[in-house]
C-alpha cells in the first residue's frame, strides 16, 4: 500500500490506541509484522504539548519505518498548528482522528463527533492538509449513529480535500465497541473514492483478516485491539493472505520471551513507578487464555516493584512449562 510517497512493506497497519499504542508497544508490533504503526492520539491543544504524558506520546527514538502520528481536536487552526508541531518533530505522517468515541473527547466536539458536522470536517481537513507538506491521512467510523452513517459523505470531502488514506472503523460512535462491525459501509466507500481504503473492526485472526479485506476490496487492514497480548497476530495474517496456511500459535517460550521483553521495555520507557502499572493491562492481555479465573493477574497486579514483576513472570512461565511438561506421555516401546 502507498501513503502519499511511502510504500508500506505490507498492507497491515497497528491502529492508534490511547494508552496502548506508546513506543514500547508500537516497536513490538512493527518487529511482529506491522507494515505501518501509528502513535497514540496527541491533543491539539498547545498548553498540554510540553507536559510529560505529550512527550512521551511524541517520542520516536529508536523507531524503524515511517513516523505516523495522530491528533485530535475540533479547531481547524489549533489542529493545523498541531500537525506542524509533529511534523517538526519528525512526523512523515499525520493523520486526523474523526473516529475516537470516547466521551471526553466527544465533549470537546473532536473524535467522532466531528462527523456530526460535515462542514467542519472539511475546515479541518483543508487547514491541515495545507499546514504541512508530508501526507495526511483521517480515521473515522461508519457515521455518528445507525441512523446517520454518513462515512460515504465524509469520506468524499476527504478525498476532495487531499486525504491520503481514509481508515474506516465498520461501527458508529453510538455504538461504540459494542456488536458487530459492519462492512458494508467501508465497501461502498472503497467503491465511491479513489484514495487507499484502510478496513478497521472487529479483525482478531487470520480467518476474519481475509473475509474483511475480500468483502470490502479494501487496501489495507487495520488492527486495534486484536494486537492487545497479541502482537504476533501481524506476522500470522502477512502469512495467512500470502501463502493460504496458517502460522501456529507461538509456543510457551516464545510468548515468555515476547512479553518478558515488552515489559522490560515498558519499565524502560516510563520508569520502574510507571512502568510498573502501565505492564499491568499488557500483562492480562497476554495471560488472558492461560489465567482465566484471573488468579495470577490479581497477583500480578498488586506488585508495585519492577524486578519483582519480571521474576514473578519467569517463575510463572517456567511453572506452566513443567505442568505441560508433565502432561507429556512418551510413547509406548
Amino acid at each position: 500500500m502507498q501513503i502519499g510517497p511511502y510504500k508500506l512493506e505490507n498492507n497491515l497497519i497497528l491502529a492508534p490506541m490511547a494508552g496502548v499504542t506508546d513506543r514500547p508497544f508500537r516497536q513490538l508490533c512493527k518487529r511482529m509484522g506491522a507494515g505501518l504503526v501509528v502513535s497514540e492520539m496527541l491533543s491539539s491543544n498547545p498548553d498540554v504539548w510540553r507536559s510529560s504524558k505529550s512527550k512521551q506520546r511524541m517520542d520516536h527514538v529508536g523507531e524503524e519505518g515511517v513516523r505516523a502520528v495522530q491528533i485530535a481536536g475540533a479547531d481547524p487552526l489549533l489542529m493545523a498548528q498541531a500537525a506542524q508541531f509533529n511534523v517538526d518533530n519528525g512526523a512523515q505522517i499525520v493523520d486526523i482522528n474523526m473516529g475516537c468515541p470516547a466521551k471526553k473527547v466527544n465533549k470537546k466536539l473532536a473524535g467522532s463527533a466531528l462527523l456530526q458536522d460535515p462542514q467542519l470536517v472539511e475546515r479541518i481537513v483543508q487547514a491541515v492538509v495545507k499546514a504541512v507538506k508530508v501526507p495526511v491521512t483521517l480515521k473515522i467510523r461508519t457515521g455518528w449513529n445507525t441512523d446517520n452513517r454518513n462515512g460515504l459523505l465524509i469520506a468524499k470531502i476527504a478525498e476532495q480535500h487531499g486525504i491520503q488514506s481514509l481508515a474506516v472503523h465498520g461501527r458508529t460512535r453510538a455504538c461504540m465497541y459494542k456488536g458487530n462491525a459492519e462492512y458494508d459501509t467501508i465497501k461502498a466507500i472503497k467503491q465511491a473514492v479513489s484514495i487507499p481504503i484502510v478496513a478497521n473492526g472487529d479483525i482478531t485472526c487470520v480467518h476474519s483478516a481475509k473475509h474483511v479485506l475480500e468483502y470490502t476490496n479494501a487496501d489495507a487492514l487495520m488492527i486495534g485491539r486484536g494486537a492487545q497480548g497479541n502482537p504476533w497476530i501481524f506476522r500470522q495474517i502477512q502469512h495467512f493472505l500470502q501463502t493460504g496456511e496458517i502460522l501456529p500459535s507461538p509456543p510457551l517460550s516464545e510468548v515468555r520471551d515476547i512479553l518478558i521483553a515488552h515489559v522490560a521495555n515498558v519499565h524502560q520507557f516510563y520508569g520502574d513507578f510507571m512502568g510498573a502499572r502501565i505492564a499491568r493491562k499488557h500483562v492480562g492481555w497476554y495471560l488472558a487464555e492461560h489465567d482465566r479465573e484471573r488468579l495470577f493477574r490479581a497477583k500480578f497486579n498488586a506488585i508495585d516493584e519492577a524486578a519483582e514483576q519480571l521474576d514473578t513472570l519467569a517463575y510463572y512461565f517456567d511453572q506452566m512449562a513443567g505442568e505441560s511438561a508433565t502432561h507429556v506421555v512418551s510413547p509406548a516401546a
